[in-house]
């Protein structure tokens, strides 16, 4: 057996030799690697043990407290919203709500707060991919001078379920099922479909989440609402009820269905890496705030109840009205301690805020807060850096698991008398600043016995689901009724299928007979209603395609820009240069990740290898190959799959006269999105083209 005791050096399990480093006086000032508690580590590459091959010893205290903690890194995982992605921001005022509320961060125009932005998927764990059919939770911490204020909610105006204490059946029958463990963060199977299908009141929801809503292009491309009706209370105690909007500058936009399928292989970050691109390269996303803010008048009037939390008032019957502005400007500087920990609560709002008796609101003030405590392990989660208010926080709350702070004094209960003999006495209430309920309901049918019931005003479930479907864009309502057919066609037992065909002939004849077709199945008969099925005028404002956010532009969206040995070095040029002055981003794609010789004999490196990158990853393409390189390509399946994907997804397409070939063998059909690499491809870059669509797939 060697002698290992004249060795000079320390090898690590690889066999790396780790010099051992004299010390010097600068030595000591350097960066030193410690323990938790501060001790400074002499050897961070081999354990303490008795002789070179001797047992380890206990009494290696750097040992034990370095498992200790990777063993301990993980902590339970949301049970929904698990997936998700955040960045810090302001929000800036545009004008004084002094009228309606006494909200510290709605009285001083132009005015900033601070404020922390999680955007989430809510069926799939956290290892999940970004793009899966599924709502977006939107969730915004305002760091206000009156303490935090948790604006949580979709990116969908209503919900599923009107009552909380349908929630855990609904997050089971949608998770993963119980004796298989899958699908994983999907909708279509059996569990999910038997449960909406037994619940009318999900259908509303439904046609929203089966619509391109749900399978969004980028995280800075989606609506934020606060889904509820809460209540603004003004200086001098009046109630106003209140819808809270996010409405995103850089326009709706969403993928295809095929496309986001191809997106989650392609790229399984594909919506967290362009937040994180968008932020670090200046293009900082931002969203407007508005409010749609009525009186019980207004309330009355509607032929729903606003309590319940499966409606919402279309933007023509009462206007949305811009507040002020989100930035998220500063990526997070760890994901864990920030992104991980962030605990949002819809119980934390300031003072000028308050709730209704909305019952599904009521359920998540006690749920989220509960959530927190089992998540992070501690009562004193609120300490965590993220979650801390940047305003003085002072009470009588005291110890607990990972208490950080020290209070002084005798003093841990209140009233007491202490301040008197001239000791600490400890903070006290304030009935003038403090945070006031609004004192009594505008409407006496809130109150009376205890019951469990739900009112007879929150009894129509079609009406908003049929005003959704038909306010549609037809080439939104045809993927709708296809991702109906996608979803139901995974569903195993024929009865869900023949239920929920029945549901939605109550929502649209056509388009349940449109489902049934393409299930190959007979269409039943309607399902009873428990209220009369209206038809409620049109909201145009409810559509992607068409609608008010549908914005024609290339700014803030990438192209791909196809090149390879021989590419016309001003044709290049010309194109990335016309794109970053319309404010997108040209992202260089090649055979190879080290580029391509141009015609002037430069190497320009790529920023993404082609059978690596493909045309899923980017808003539009701009195929700039010479007549060697497009020969060489038309050998290359990922070439020829590139530009098929590009237009099958209804993209624009700019191209080179010798890079037509390519075009021919993908498939490639003449059409006002197929164009040279002017100007024309310019205007084009921004838009999908829905008349390509029938064309290119069959719908439902």
């Amino acid at each position: 057996m060697a002698d290992n005791s004249s060795f000079k050096t320390d090898r690590g399990a690889g066999g790396e030799t780790h010099q051992h480093v004299p010390k010097s006086a600068d030595h000591q000032t350097a960066e030193h690697l410690t323990t938790n508690q501060g001790i400074r580590v002499s050897d961070n590459q081999n354990q303490l043990k008795s002789g070179p091959r001797g047992p380890v010893l206990l009494e290696d205290f750097v040992l034990r407290e370095k498992i200790f903690h990777f063993d301990h890194e993980r902590i339970p995982e949301r049970i929904v919203h698990a997936r998700g992605s955040a960045a810090h921001g302001f929000f800036e005022l545009y004008e004084s709500l002094s009228d309606i509320t006494k909200a510290d961060l709605f009285q001083r125009a132009g005015e900033k707060t601070p404020l922390f932005t999680r955007f989430s998927t809510v069926a799939g764990g956290a290892g999940s991919v970004d793009t899966p059919r599924d709502v977006r939770g939107f969730a915004v911490k305002f760091y206000t001078q009156e303490g935090n204020w948790d604006l949580v909610g979709n990116n969908i105006p209503v919900f599923f379920i009107q009552d909380a204490i349908k929630f855990p059946d609904l997050v089971h029958s949608v998770k993963m099922e119980a004796d298989r463990g899958f699908p994983q963060a999907a909708s279509a199977h059996d569990t999910f479909w038997d449960f909406i299908s037994l619940m009318p009141e999900s259908t509303h929801m439904i046609m929203w989440a089966m619509s391109d809503r749900t399978i969004p292009r980028s995280l800075r491309t989606i609506e934020g609402f606060g889904v509820h009706t809460f209540r603004l209370v003004n200086a001098k105690g009046v109630s106003t009820f209140v819808k809270f909007h996010w409405k995103p500058k850089q326009g709706l936009q969403s993928t295809i269905w095929d496309e986001a399928v191809k997106i989650a292989g392609a790229d399984p970050d594909f919506h967290r890496r362009d937040l994180f691109e968008a932020i670090t390269s200046g293009d900082f996303p931002e969203w407007e705030l508005g409010i749609q803010a009525f009186d019980q008048a207004f309330a009355d009037s509607l032929p729903f109840d606003v309590l319940d939390p499966t409606k919402f008032i279309p933007e023509e019957l009462l206007p949305v009205r811009p507040i002020g502005r989100m930035v998220l400007d500063r990526w997070p500087d760890n994901f864990f301690a920030e992104t991980e920990q962030v605990a949002y609560c819809p119980a934390n709002i300031v003072p000028g805020v308050d709730f209704t008796n909305d019952p599904l609101l009521q359920g998540r003030l006690f749920s989220y807060l509960d959530t927190q405590h089992s998540r992070l392990g501690t009562s004193n989660f609120h300490q965590i850096p993220i979650n801390a208010p940047k305003c003085p926080v002072m009470n009588f709350q005291r110890d607990g698991h990972m208490q950080m702070t020290q209070p002084k004094g005798r003093a841990n209960y209140e009233p007491n008398s202490l301040s008197d003999q001239g000791e600490i006495g400890g903070p006290r209430e304030c009935p003038v600043t403090g945070f006031e309920t609004f004192p009594s309901a505008d409407d006496a049918s809130e109150q009376g016995d205890k019951l469990r019931i739900r009112p007879e005003s929150f009894a129509d479930h079609y009406s908003q689901a049929r005003l959704f479907f038909r306010s549609l864009d037809a080439p939104e309502q045809a993927h709708l009724a296809s991702a109906l057919v996608f979803e139901l066609s995974k569903v195993e037992i024929a009865a869900i299928r023949t239920r929920m065909l029945g549901n939605l002939v109550n929502v649209d004849p056509d388009l349940a007979k449109r489902v049934a077709d393409g299930l190959n199945m007979p269409l039943p008969k309607a399902s009873p209603t428990a209220a009369p099925v209206l038809d409620m005028d049109l909201s145009p404002a409810l559509r992607i395609i068409s609608g008010p956010l549908d914005l024609d532009t290339l700014k803030g969206r990438k192209v791909g820009v196809l090149i390879a040995d021989g590419s016309d070095a001003a044709e290049v040029t010309a194109v990335t240069t016309a794109v970053a002055k319309a404010g997108g981003k040209a992202m260089i794609i090649a055979p190879r990740i080290g580029g391509a010789k141009l015609s002037d004999g430069t190497l320009l490196p790529a920023d993404g290898q082609l059978a690596g990158t493909p045309s899923v990853m980017v808003d539009a393409i701009a195929v700039v190959l010479s007549e060697d390189g497009c020969a060489m390509l038309l050998k290359e399946a990922a070439a020829v799959q590139f530009v098929m994907d590009a237009f099958g997804h209804l993209k624009a397409i700019g191209h080179s006269a010798a890079a037509k070939p390519l075009l021919d063998k993908a498939g490639v059909e003449p059409d006002e999105g197929v164009t040279d690499l002017g100007a024309d491809f310019i205007a084009a870059g921004g838009k999908r083209f829905w008349d390509r669509e029938p064309g290119v797939r069959t719908l439902a």
